[in-house]
């Protein structure tokens, strides 16, 4: 990988995001929006990549990421996503789910919509209706869905005031994230370590399926989705470990990893290499998981300035199939022989690195010391 830029910008950076290069266009990837976090004032911006590599007058980079726009946010942005080219969803601290329209014409971010109250606590014990954090966003346009920190699970549509739909005390405990399985089917993670299948197909407020590793509650922090097979998905909690489901198979999870020393807050697969992964952690460390099966076996799993540990998993089940070609390698890899080859990507040690989103061969991050990282030659 080649050169990864640093920009100190002032605020902590909860959330970091590319903007997607629409379907089918020779479009490169040109600019990302961050959301922060823990400031005196908070804001959701929008960032250009620029040039990189090329020198300006004076001799510096020109690849420098330069702002675009920004806007205030009240609340911490607990979750970022891009609802299309021009809309951006910001989940805050204070329960509101926002819509954010970019106006290209004169680089300017407007709240286009708001769902105040979307998450809130309720009943005994609460003062009638205290706003509770939406945690987690994740959009399929027009549809987005919101979890929160009170165990509520919401349905919006662009275009409705209302939620379409609503399952309240779909959990007792802190739902942490959220990702489509399929357009009608989510899944969510919590704070007692569960996984949850809802089918909004399905009238009630029951999950058509729980998976959990047995005996743990280690909160989960994380989840993502396979982008091929949407049966096999990652997660990452507390504990700092790497764990991969198939969510056809059983409740238990595939195989967990050894990872990071303190909570993963992220992980991403690939969209269109996914045999590669990408998770970041409390511990300032923003790791490259490499499950591709030309990897050569390699002494160590860690590679590049990491500590001097093999990094081995304990499969749970190995549900060996005749189609194991047609698998993810995240189910077929056993890492005692084929060694899934793990890269630091951080030159030293930070603050959390709060946040990642990889797109191409760009990858950016966010972290609690104020700066924001982007390479755009993650596999050069």
């Amino acid at each position: 990988m080649k050169e990864i830029y640093a920009k100190f910008v002032s605020q902590k950076i909860s959330k970091t995001r590319w903007r997607p290069v629409p379907s089918g266009s020779l479009q490169t990837v040109e600019s990302f929006a961050t959301g922060s976090w823990d400031n005196e004032e908070n804001y959701v911006s929008l960032w250009s990549i620029g040039d990189f590599g090329n020198l300006d007058p004076d001799g510096g980079f020109e690849g420098d990421h330069q702002l675009l726009c920004d806007i205030r946010h009240h609340g911490d942005v607990m979750d970022l996503q891009f609802l299309d080219q021009e809309r951006i969803v910001a989940a805050s601290s204070t329960g509101s789910v926002t819509i954010f329209l970019h106006h290209q014409n004169n680089q300017t971010l407007s709240a286009s919509h708001q769902w105040t109250a979307a998450h809130y606590h309720s009943g005994p014990g609460s003062p009638s209706c205290s706003s509770a954090p939406c945690t987690g966003v994740v959009c399929n346009s027009p549809e987005i869905v919101t979890v929160g920190e009170d165990g509520r699970i919401n349905l919006f549509r662009a275009d409705h005031k209302e939620a379409v739909r609503t399952i309240d005390n779909a959990d007792s405990s802190t739902l942490h994230a959220v990702t489509f399985l399929r357009t009608p089917e989510i899944l969510t993670v919590n704070s007692i370590g569960q996984l949850k299948i809802w089918d909004f197909r399905q009238p009630g407020n029951e999950p058509s399926q729980i998976l959990s590793v047995t005996g743990d509650r280690v909160p989960l922090h994380c989840v993502d989705r396979h982008p091929n097979q949407q049966h096999v998905v990652a997660t990452g909690g507390q504990d700092g470990m790497l764990s991969i489901w198939d969510v056809r198979l059983g409740t238990m999870p595939v195989s967990l990893l050894k990872a990071h020393e303190a909570e993963m807050w992220e992980v991403h697969f690939h969209p269109s290499n996914p045999e590669r992964l990408f998770t970041c952690s409390e511990d300032g460390s923003l790791w490259h998981w490499d499950s591709s099966t030309d990897v050569p076996e390699k002494s160590s799993l860690f590679h590049q300035g990491g500590r001097n540990s093999t990094f081995l998993s304990h499969s749970i089940s190995s549900q060996a199939n005749a189609h194991q070609s047609l698998l993810s390698s995240w189910l077929t890899t056993d890492p005692a022989k084929d060694r899934i080859e793990i890269t630091s990507l951080l030159p030293n040690r930070t603050l959390s690195v709060n946040s990642l989103d990889v797109l191409g061969s760009c990858l950016v991050c966010g972290t609690d010391a104020e700066a924001i990282y982007v390479t755009r030659q993650l596999f050069s």
